[in-house]
């Protein structure tokens, strides 16, 4: 029996090669983006000219391009929204301790709504209201300059580098060349019962219901090339 244990990383579809490509991916993703903003950012220090939050993303649209989460809207709204509520808290509360929260869960509920939910948003949203006087001096100047000027650069250089690299980014759920699919529909389910059967499990998933429903055919032409190949095999002789 193969043991599930709690503290083994669960990320399917991975390679080594996919592995080492996000590396090589987020290396020149995030030097660039800290060049070319060095350079577009120039004259506004104290400043920082790249924020932390960048570097999440970065794991983001490298290492797992196919998520909705790493998606380029995701990326720009995500992080500038939740900037911008974390300026509005730092702003407003005058808690440190509950700016900080109300900072990071307004910008959860904010990036909810506007569908650009991205995790380092959070690190931005918490930014904003603790980055010290040049960021709170900034104001609402700083979701723009930087972090809006980082993320865009990143995204760039993620199309960019995704297409070289041949994955699909941003992302499409679109069959691989020379990679057969189911020839009918016969035991596939319909998105409308993917739809259902996520909404019965309560929870929320990293995958798009798109994905899903091209690797359920993808699995059902296998499935279906197993079995031919089955009914063909001869008997063994004992």
């Amino acid at each position: 029996m193969k043991l599930s244990l709690p503290f083994v990383p669960i990320l399917a579809g991975a390679t080594l090669r996919d592995r080492l490509l996000a590396c090589i991916g987020a290396l020149i993703g995030v030097a660039l983006t800290s060049l070319v903003s060095a350079a577009a950012l120039h004259g506004w220090a104290p400043l920082p000219l790249l924020v932390a939050p960048i570097g999440a993303s970065a794991v983001l649209v490298f290492a797992v391009p196919a998520s909705p989460l790493a998606q380029p809207w995701s990326v720009v709204g995500g992080n500038v929204v939740s900037a911008l509520v974390g300026v509005t808290a730092a702003r407003f509360v005058p808690v440190p301790y509950l700016a900080v929260g109300v900072g990071v869960g307004g910008a959860i509920l904010a990036m909810s709504l506007l569908r650009c939910l991205h995790p380092p948003g959070g690190a931005a949203a918490l930014t904003a209201v603790i980055g010290g006087p040049a960021v709170l001096g900034a104001g609402y100047a700083f979701p723009f300059v930087p972090v809006g000027i980082n993320s865009l650069i990143l995204v760039l250089a993620g199309i960019a580098f995704h297409r070289a690299s041949g994955h699909s980014y941003p992302h499409r759920p679109i069959p691989i060349v020379g990679h057969e699919l189911a020839a009918s529909e016969l035991g596939i389910p319909h998105p409308t019962d993917i739809d259902l059967a996520l909404a019965d499990l309560g929870e929320t998933f990293d995958v798009t219901r798109e994905d899903l429903d091209l690797l359920f055919r993808r699995v059902e032409f296998h499935a279906a090339k197993r079995t031919a190949g089955s009914k063909r095999a001869p008997p063994s002789l004992i």
